[in-house]
């Protein structure tokens, strides 16, 4: 009862194995979606421009797919040693097939190509939006400067995208640590082979209905992300109004 259910939480080896499950799988995500998003947005803005609505519509196709029916198109992707993914990606260049649901070491690979698979697209449609607000002025000012497409981009350009980055940073982190239902249908509601793919929300769904209905230290476990988003999202706020503080006392 009470703050029991905090200790009972806290010398749970498999709470801190689901721990240390979803900070790998939030840095991962973020690690790979900011980056490619990032390169996406910069390439299609260099595209043929009347093909870009179509582009950017598929690319919000995997995120506007309901979460389910997603987890079910992964179920083919990943299927055994026989999947979509082995069959185009792996096998053809000689390599040993990966059995991506069931190998421990691959499980949490699975899930973060998951996330890369619907959440890129929205981010470079996002990064696609603040990029077509960024003055046209600031950018011609450093053509005549003499400055190169790299330089506009890291000088002009991104300072520009920073605080789009920062909320598709906040996003990214709070949707990892609330992933569900894609990892709870590609492993058949489990951690999977050695808890490899156990995340928070699973353990807490777990702990809350299979088998004891602990529902007060499913409550414990569900408190205990409270602390780890707060603390994230005041760190971004911060860093946010530092850069604007710096951003401001440059320009005096």
């Amino acid at each position: 009862m009470g703050l029991e259910n905090y200790h009972d939480t806290w010398s749970d080896p498999r709470y801190k194995k689901a721990l240390l499950n979803t900070l790998k799988y939030t840095l991962l995500c973020i690690g790979v979606i900011l980056p490619f998003a990032l390169w996406l947005s910069h390439l299609l803005q260099h595209t043929w421009k009347p093909a870009r609505p179509v582009f950017s519509f598929l690319l919000l196709l995997p995120s506007i797919t309901p979460p389910m029916v997603l987890a079910l198109l992964f179920l083919l992707v990943f299927h055994g040693r026989d999947g979509l993914l082995n069959q185009m990606f792996v096998t053809p260049f000689g390599l040993k097939a990966i059995n991506w649901l069931k190998d421990p070491d691959w499980i949490l690979a699975a899930l973060v190509i998951q996330s890369v698979w619907r959440w890129t697209g929205l981010a470079t449609f996002f990064l696609m939006s603040a990029t077509d607000g960024i003055p046209k002025t600031y950018l011609e000012a450093a053509r005549l400067d003499g400055a190169k497409p790299r330089q506009s981009f890291w000088h002009v350009c991104l300072p520009f995208l920073r605080p789009m980055l920062l909320f598709i940073l906040a996003y990214l982190f709070i949707d990892a640590f609330a992933m569900f239902s894609g990892a709870y249908m590609l492993l058949g509601g489990s951690g999977g082979t050695s808890d490899a793919g156990l995340l928070l929300v699973t353990f807490t769904y777990q702990t809350a209905f299979e088998p004891f209905n602990a529902f007060g230290k499913a409550t414990a476990i569900s408190l205990s992300l409270v602390p780890w988003l707060v603390g994230v999202i005041l760190l971004i706020l911060l860093g946010n109004r530092g850069w604007r503080i710096r951003a401001e006392g440059r320009s005096a």
